[in-house]
């Protein structure tokens, strides 16, 4: 409606409304503003006699001086909107914008209550109801929703007003996962535990505020207001933000529902690249005799993308297939894989080396590469605090940059510059993650000291977290100088992680006191690492000939993959630093080597 204001001509003299005055404008809004708290105040009075307390007043609102934003880093989105970038002017990256704490009022508590318990009898209805509501497409047999059918039987006053550009995205999916149900919804309600159970898909999340404690001191018919960010694992596919309530209730003795309704938040981010919605999505757990869970996972959004999303990604986002439900059961299951592993007190017969002395320290070592690779997968988001822009006249291979400054404990002091680029290969992900797990064929990678990393490398010890041979730990030494072994050796901490949803190959250099402190099992929180790595995703397209995946893969049949890599490198220790020309053009240089590296690798015979 604000876009076609916007556009509105008098059919009478044909001007435009933006032609009026501003000053005249102001003062209207001024006029309107007086007159509404005029009637907030009435109606405040009127509530709080049948309240017999007074309610909760929302808090003045704050003036937004626009000339003040800072809009120069803007368009990470669509290089057709990116602005070229003054290197000698830029600075750090704009800060995070500072989270918007509004306290619940009485007259909204059970308005949001009645919103959870309508979402989450859709959302059961949906779990378990199967043909005319789910159809499902394409060989693998991908279910999404038959939209004639729902919009019969979940009728929204709502829909009639959808916008012609919105697009609707839903999924099913359902899988076994190696945990319980109890301590699956423990990590769910949890902000901090559901960020570590979904590193590669969760990037933020946070509770605003708790409007309903479980019963009996369970988790049953708890609700939460909490904040998420969801990743596209891409700087060009957008960062999708959410304020949504999440209700938890226990069905039966062993099933249980999480439920997830997205609302409107009063200071959502107006800088957002898309409006969405997410509606009634979630899972339900179902627990099983060996300890297993069975999870179905629903997910539903209405999305409106501002920009038009990047060429490369367009199949996998347009299809659903980026953020739908396929993914998180995906993730969801490596990652109960890796927590079981966490918790074996043994070695498994894939674990490499005698290394590591004792279970502590491999547990040690698995959850400072846990904070490596959820480090790394943060960093690719596209947040109103974190933009990417494409640098003008270093743009050879489509790179994308963005400067932070940090102080946190377990990263580096200072300002810090991430590049990265994404291409799409005529192979499948599967062979493509292949091929960067052999060490016959690594190909030199990128490390924050911007030197390369020499193929003559030697694995150290290796922590296998999953079944999947690619799911493991490595530590790896490398011979900066071949003609000596024993000159300029470096350490690098790798993980790598596969599943349908795609791959991950995450690395950073670490030095030796870290790795004897990881490996002793001491407190490994405060070891400074500055990740870097590989993506790869399924392209989306339909998938033909020999490169396609398998029908059994549940994200579908591919017909290449999509390959995002990121880099990070120092710039200054000091917080006050400015980015300079010449550490542009290093990345540049450094990931642009990298790429040609991978392509003629892939080209090569027998590859």
């Amino acid at each position: 409606m604000r876009e076609a204001l916007k556009n509105a001509i008098c059919p009478t003299c044909g001007s435009s409304q933006e032609s009026e005055d501003s000053y005249f404008d102001e003062q209207k809004l001024r006029m309107e503003n007086a007159r509404l708290k005029e009637e907030l105040d009435r109606v405040s009075t009127i509530t709080s006699k049948y309240l017999g307390r007074p309610i909760t007043q929302l808090p003045p609102i704050q003036p937004l001086s626009v000339s003040s934003l800072d809009l120069t880093v803007g368009g990470y989105g669509n290089p057709g909107f990116a602005p070229s970038l003054d290197i000698d002017q830029l600075g750090v990256g704009p800060p995070t914008m500072a989270f918007p704490f509004l306290t619940i009022s009485e007259i909204e508590r059970p308005m949001m209550v009645e919103l959870a318990t309508r979402s989450m009898e859709e959302l059961i209805r949906l779990a378990q109801t199967d043909e005319p509501l789910w159809t499902r497409i394409g060989t693998n047999g991908r279910q999404i929703l038959n939209l004639e059918t729902y919009e019969r039987i979940f009728p929204k006053p709502v829909q009639q007003f959808r916008s012609p550009d919105t697009r609707v995205e839903s999924s099913r999916d359902s899988g076994d996962v190696m945990m319980n149900s109890l301590a699956l919804v423990d990590m769910f309600m949890d902000p901090g535990k559901w960020m570590e159970l979904f590193p590669s898909i969760v990037s933020n999340a946070r509770t605003i505020e708790v409007l309903m404690h479980g019963m009996d001191g369970s988790r049953s018919g708890a609700l939460v207001l909490m904040y998420g960010e969801f990743l596209g694992l891409s700087p060009v596919v957008p960062l999708r933000e959410f304020f949504f309530l999440r209700y938890c209730q226990q069905l039966e003795q062993d099933l249980w529902v999480i439920s997830d309704i997205s609302i409107l938040y009063p200071k959502e981010n107006q800088f957002s690249s898309s409006t969405k919605c997410r509606l009634p999505s979630g899972c339900l757990i179902q627990d099983m005799p060996n300890g297993y869970s069975k999870v179905v996972w629903v997910e539903h959004m209405e999305i409106e993308e501002k920009n038009p999303i990047h060429q490369l990604y367009h199949d996998l986002v347009d299809s659903g297939i980026a953020f739908g439900a396929q993914r998180w059961i995906a993730t969801l299951q490596r990652m109960c894989e890796r927590i079981a592993c966490l918790m074996v007190t043994g070695n498994s017969p894939r674990d490499l080396g005698g290394v590591i002395p004792t279970a502590e320290g491999k547990r040690s070592m698995m959850r400072l590469s846990q904070r490596m690779v959820s480090n790394f997968c943060s960093t690719l988001g596209s947040s109103n605090g974190h933009r990417w822009t494409a640098p003008a006249g270093l743009n050879d291979v489509g790179i994308r940059v963005t400067v932070h400054k940090c102080s946190d404990s377990g990263q580096p002091n200072g300002v810090f510059l991430t590049a990265a680029t994404s291409i799409w290969l005529p192979f499948s992900p599967q062979a493509v993650f292949s091929f960067f797990r052999d060490e016959r064929s690594r190909v030199q990678v990128p490390l924050q000291n911007s030197q390369l990393l020499f193929p003559n490398v030697q694995e150290v010890t290796r922590i296998a977290n999953g079944q999947h041979p690619g799911n493991c730990i490595s530590l790896l030494r490398a011979a900066m100088n071949p003609s000596n072994p024993n000159e300029g050796n470096m350490l690098i901490l790798q993980e790598s992680c596969t599943d349908p949803s795609g791959s991950l190959v995450v690395y950073a250099s670490i030095d030796l006191a870290s790795i004897n402190i990881a490996m002793s099992g001491e407190d490994t929180s405060y070891i400074p690492l500055l990740p870097s790595g590989f993506t790869v995703l399924p392209d989306g397209r339909p998938g033909t000939g020999s490169n396609a995946s398998s029908s059994s893969n549940p994200m579908g049949g591919s017909s290449g993959s999509v390959l995002t890599v990121a880099f990070q490198i120092m710039v200054s220790s000091l917080p006050s630093a400015k980015l300079n020309l010449e550490s542009v053009a290093t990345v540049n240089n450094i990931i642009g080597a990298t790429v040609q590296q991978i392509k003629a690798a892939l080209s090569s015979p027998g590859a």
